[in-house]
């Protein structure tokens, strides 16, 4: 292991016990895999504009990981295995292989109209052994409807875009949870008065090491 992996793990273990999450030893290996992964891709494959490993682990890992709990308190009323979230835009797969390790009994679909970033994914599936993560490259706005008790996006798209283009692939009751920097005041506004969605609550979120805001929009889709 490398120094930069021992000092990635150690920050990894403080990060999970800030965010009191229960992360297993083979759940901190494949989130440095998939550091190092990220990073290799990136190379050839430009798959997020952050080039240093360090901003990878705290502006998209830490990032990530921050919102795991607030899933886990949403999907706690499904049936372990049964519960499927779908990542739209999911890009590189943030968050949704960090999903996927953080929550093993949970399925994870990652969407994106961007196919050399769901070939990334799909080598994550194999590479990491995450039998619950998917990866389908497509528009989200087309085809069947995933059905999902959580649809979720990160910096994807306003939120009505988000909603109007996402909405049918949530199941009856099931959440839209978006992923947001600074309170996104206006853009709830516009749902608001687009008539999309109820927006039940705002929830600020810490991300370990990382001095910005960060939020999410919990909503529930109209008809």
């Amino acid at each position: 292991m490398s120094h930069t992996d021992v000092d990635f793990q150690a920050r990894l273990l403080v990060a999970a016990e800030r965010l009191k999450l229960d992360l297993s030893a083979d759940a901190v290996e494949k989130l440095l895999v998939y550091i190092q992964q990220l990073q290799r891709w990136n190379k050839t494959y430009n798959l997020t504009a952050l080039r240093d490993p360090e901003q990878m682990l705290i502006q998209h890992v830490f990032d990530s990981m921050a919102v795991v709990p607030l899933f886990k308190e949403v999907l706690h009323t499904s049936v372990p295995n049964s519960a499927r979230i779908v990542d739209v835009g999911a890009g590189a797969g943030l968050p949704g292989v960090v999903l996927a390790i953080c929550l093993p009994e949970v399925q994870v679909t990652c969407v994106d109209a961007v196919e050399k970033k769901m070939a990334f994914v799909r080598q994550m599936t194999a590479v990491l052994s995450l039998p619950n993560l998917k990866a389908e490259h497509r528009r989200i706005e087309q085809g069947e409807s995933y059905q999902a008790d959580v649809v979720t996006s990160r910096a994807f798209a306003s939120l009505v875009d988000f909603v109007s283009l996402a909405r049918f692939h949530v199941k009856p009751n099931g959440y839209m949870l978006a992923m947001k920097g600074k309170h996104p005041s206006d853009e709830i506004a516009a749902l608001v008065a687009s008539e999309l969605a109820d927006v039940e609550q705002v929830k600020t979120v810490e991300v370990p090491e990382l001095d910005a805001e960060r939020c999410v929009v919990y909503l529930k889709p109209k008809g």
